[in-house]
């Protein structure tokens, strides 16, 4: 695996990426002759030489060759021969990532000289630059919010202790790059990387059993211990520091923009094992996690805090402080208090890490623990404006200030938890629950209007609708749990906590307005004495097909008009915060159609809660796929309509996207910075309406090809009757679900219909067989359908891309798909369906529609070749396309031997494990699974 280098753009600017991937195959093909001697490298070297020249010129005969060579693979060599090119890509992907953390460090090295785009200095040396006044920016800043919300979506195919050793060797090669390292310690890194290759060898990359709900849990907390903790409050740091140098005569301190919220241990749609035992033992796993990182930062304090009385003049307050202490705070062993009277900050941390440690802790006085964040945020500041008096400034903005930002953004509760179940579980439950109470026998039969009607009056009386004494079902049960839970989390771990009930498939106001009523029968939703009401739970509605988007606007017309309702969004000053979902519109009606779709609904919604003095925070639930709204976190910003940011932005984060952007520190950082560079440019944006100045009949021509890329969608997917044969059998679907990569059921109710499949192994299976299909098809016949051949309509469709983002970032999306994309190996995946017929004739319309969206997209945008416009990515997927080449003709081979013994009633475990490895490898290959 030696000749890596030619893997990477030749451009001059990646010598060390270049050198970085050559030493790394190096020492792969070290380790694979170590392992499995000459004869194993040899055979990897042959069919990585084969595939390559099947790509540069490509003959009958060389094919039959290469399919001859793979085919006539022993087991035992098969087996490694996949691994060796899974691991291989394992170790591209590291070097890539140390590459972007080694020119974010270049960069700031030749600070003053060069800024890097997108960073954070970029955007504030900008708005300086455009004579934005320094009221203005405080402004901007006070309004600018963005939450990111980790999911537990199954998409990360790689095992955790995986990852780990991944970090291990990202550290050891940036380590490497230190000039100041002798021969033999360069030596010593050496060997070390060549173990941890040896370990990644020998390392299970497969689940042998599905995660639990609270392992999901734990690989979330990864994040925040071992980089967010550090990270997040570093990038509030940067911003205050260039609004400092740009603006120096303003006093700046950035109130919390950027925060981290979970889905994991709360998102119960479609997940049985998401019980309200297991988001209450998720909560209380966020606040050990907090507090376990609070008291290790205070142990850390002790060294640095040595100031002594009898050199400075600390604050009166301080000593008061200690002395309160002294009095209420019995240490548990008392040797750990300080014992000279001298320092009094390392007396007062004595104490304040015992307050931490039994924080939580319900058997011990209050006053011997901090019971919310803000008494810690006290006895911080106390510390703090000491410092400060006797000019120890540089400590204070050293450890304080950043341990303050820490407890701003974190709290005890470490991340906000949204909780998400499915509309009809809700409506299941209010019908047994009225029915019980005698108070409407047949809850769900009700029309639209009088569910609203009698939902409007059970909220308004004060009289509860369940009793204790009566038995439900175990679905309700389970069902009115949750409310409880939530109360009980609100009071135990701060309001923050859990804010959100998010809805899925919401389809009527009445949606809403049941998750009120149960959130009212746990004190989530109450009258006061003097006729107010506070609401603590916020209903979320999450629109997702199609269909959905349209009905929302009307749908959130309804629920303002209700007085009820309205009273509810008093508590969050009247924000209301509506999710819309990527992935299923996309599966629904196509990319073309999901993206125009979606940007009509931000506007139509908008504009229907201005209609009532509502303010909106928008959650887009994108994924990690372009097929899932998947995109960099500041494109993703940045493709929102200026005038629907104000309330602030939600997104998801999931799957692999979590361990690629914040697995690393460099990589967290500059991904993070990214994203506020790109809030900062939106907030611009949003008070400049006339920054972009699109014509008119651009909006009715791209409504007009959404509708033709629907009609030529859905033909294909919903009306073929042969396209679900072709689907499942052309595709790893089936074995995909064997992946044991998440604890949630790939399908809703556990059916076979097309309705009932998940997003995510939609995408995942057409990723895997190289069509991407759901990113791209039926997006030639939409812009076809305007273009019509005619040179005139042409040239608006030139202009639409030079001059309107939307339609721009919807192209380059596009031609991101048609490069990842490999129909000559998608056809070999038509070798596994039994009707020659049906495959012929489908990947035939799949074809031609492919030639159809890259014909036009190369002329629309005027370059000679698809991704033109981004060459080092273009020429990254161009030569990495021949090394998974392989891993695809195994995956085909493997999965047809699989399922032909299946339907002999017969298994062979090897054989599956073999065909799970081909399909993490080429995960690793494309970067992307679902």
């Amino acid at each position: 695996m030696s000749d890596s280098g030619s893997l990477i753009n030749k451009n001059t600017s990646n010598n060390l990426l270049r050198r970085d991937v050559r030493f790394l195959g190096h020492i792969l093909g070290e380790v694979l002759v170590h392992q499995g001697g000459n004869e194993l490298l040899a055979i990897v070297e042959q069919i990585r030489e084969m595939s390559k020249n099947l790509r540069a010129q490509y003959s009958h005969e060389m094919y039959a060759e290469f399919k001859e060579t793979i085919n006539s693979l022993a087991p035992d060599k098969r087996h490694q021969v996949i691994r060796a090119f899974a691991i291989y890509f394992q170790l591209i992907n590291i070097a890539e990532q140390n590459h972007r953390i080694r020119r974010k460090r270049d960069y700031e090295r030749s600070a003053g000289e060069n800024v890097q785009p997108g960073s954070i200095e970029d955007v504030v040396r900008d708005l300086k630059h455009q004579a934005i006044p320094a009221a203005q920016v405080q402004d901007m800043i006070q309004g600018i919010s963005l939450e990111l919300v980790m999911t537990a979506h199954p998409t990360e195919a790689s095992r955790r202790v995986v990852l780990d050793i991944h970090q291990r060797i990202a550290n050891d090669m940036m380590e490497l790059d230190n000039p100041s390292l002798t021969f033999r310690e360069r030596e010593q890194l050496r060997t070390n990387l060549l173990g941890e290759v040896v370990t990644l060898w020998q390392t299970d990359e497969l689940r042998d059993r599905k995660p639990t709900v609270i392992d999901e849990v734990q690989n979330g907390m990864y994040y925040f211990d071992e980089t967010l903790f550090d990270v997040l409050p570093e990038v509030y740091q940067e911003l205050e520091r260039c609004l400092h140098k740009y603006y120096p005569e303003e006093s700046w301190h950035v109130p919390v923009y950027m925060k981290f919220g979970s889905w994991i241990g709360g998102d119960r749609d479609g997940n049985p094992s998401v019980t309200s035992d297991v988001t209450w033992e998720t909560l209380t796993m966020h606040r050990e996690l907090a507090l376990q990182k609070y008291a290790e930062l205070l142990q850390d304090f002790i060294k640095h805090m040595s100031f002594s009385k009898n050199i400075v003049e600390v604050t009166q307050e301080l000593l008061d402080a200690v002395e309160h202490d002294r009095k209420h705070v019995k240490l548990s062993n008392a040797d750990e208090v300080w014992r000279n009277d001298k320092e009094p900050y390392r007396i007062k941390v004595s104490y304040m890490i015992e307050k931490i440690q039994q924080s939580g802790n319900s058997r011990v006085n209050p006053l011997q623990k901090y019971n919310n964040p803000d008494e810690f945020l006290a006895d911080l500041k106390i510390i703090e404006r000491s410092l400060r008096n006797h000019y120890a400034d540089f400590i204070a903005d050293t450890y304080v200030t950043k341990l303050i930002r820490q407890v701003e953004l974190f709290g005890f509760h470490l991340a906000s938890l949204d909780v998400r179940q499915h509309s009809k579980e809700h409506e299941a439950a209010m019908t047994e629950i009225l029915a019980k109470m005698s108070i409407c026998p047949d809850y769900s039969a009700l029309g639209e209007n009088e569910k609203i009607e009698l939902l409007s009056s059970l909220l308004n009386e004060q009289r509860p609708i369940t009793s204790p004494y009566m038995n439900y079902s175990e679905s309700t049960q389970e069902c009115l749990n949750v409310y409880r839970v939530v109360k009980k989390a609100q009071q135990e771990f701060g309001r923050q906590c859990i804010s959100s009930y998010l809805i899925s498939m919401t389809q009527g106001a009445s949606d809403l307005l049941e998750v009120l009523v149960f959130g009212k029968e746990a004190g989530l939703y109450r009258h006061e004495q003097d006729g107010s009401v506070v609401c603590t739970l916020q209903s979320v509605p999450l629109f997702e097909t199609i269909d959905d988007l349209h009905a929302a606007p009307d749908i959130m017309r309804t629920l303002y008009k209700i007085p009820a309702y309205r009273n509810s969004l008093i508590s969050t000053n009247h924000l209301q915060e509506i999710m819309l979902g990527y992935s299923d519109s996309n599966k629904d009606g196509g990319v073309i159609t999901a993206n125009w779709e979606l940007r009509v609904a931000l506007r139509s919604i908008t504009e229907a809660a201005k209609e009532f003095g509502v303010k909106l925070k928008f959650f887009h639930g994108r994924g990690g796929a372009l097929g899932r709204g998947g995109m960099p976190l500041n494109r993703s910003i940045l493709a929102q309509p200026a005038d629907t940011v104000g309330g602030g932005i939600k997104i998801t984060e999931q799957g692999e996207v979590l361990s690629s952007r914040y697995s690393l520190k460099g990589i967290a950082y500059r991904s993070l910075e990214q994203a506020t560079s790109a809030l900062i440019t939106a907030a611009l944006n949003g008070r400049n309406p006339q920054a972009e100045q699109i014509e008119p009949q651009w909006e009715e021509i791209m409504k007009d090809i959404s509708e033709q890329a629907q009609t030529k969608y859905q033909d294909l997917i919903f009306r073929d009757p042969d396209f679900m044969t072709f689907f499942k059998e052309s595709t790893p679907l089936p074995e995909v679900g064997e992946l044991n990569i998440g604890s949630r059921p790939s399908k809703r109710k556990g059916s076979d219909r097309f309705e009932d499949l998940r997003a995510i192994p939609w995408v995942f299976a057409w990723t895997q067989s190289r069509y991407l299909l759901p990113a791209w098809y039926a997006s030639g016949s939409g812009l076809y359908s305007y273009y019509q051949g005619k040179p005139e309509n042409l040239t608006v469709l030139q202009e639409m891309y030079q001059n309107w983002s939307f339609f721009r970032s919807l192209i380059d999306n596009l031609q991101m798909a048609l490069a990842k994309a490999d129909l000559l190996i998608a056809k070999e995946y038509g070798n596994m369906i039994k009707d020659n017929a049906i495959a012929e004739r489908i990947f035939n319309l799949i074809k031609d529609e492919y030639d159809r969206t890259s014909d036009l997209i190369l002329m629309i945008t005027g370059q000679q070749e698809i991704l033109d416009n981004v060459p080092v990515i273009q020429e990254s997927i161009r030569l990495r396309n021949p090394y998974v080449d392989p891993l695809s003709y195994l995956q085909v081979q493997l999965i047809s031997e699989l399922r032909a013994q299946r339907e002999l009633n017969e298994d062979d475990a090897l054989l599956l494990r073999e065909v799970l490895l081909t399909i993490n490898g080429i995960a690793a290959g494309l970067r992307n699974t679902g």
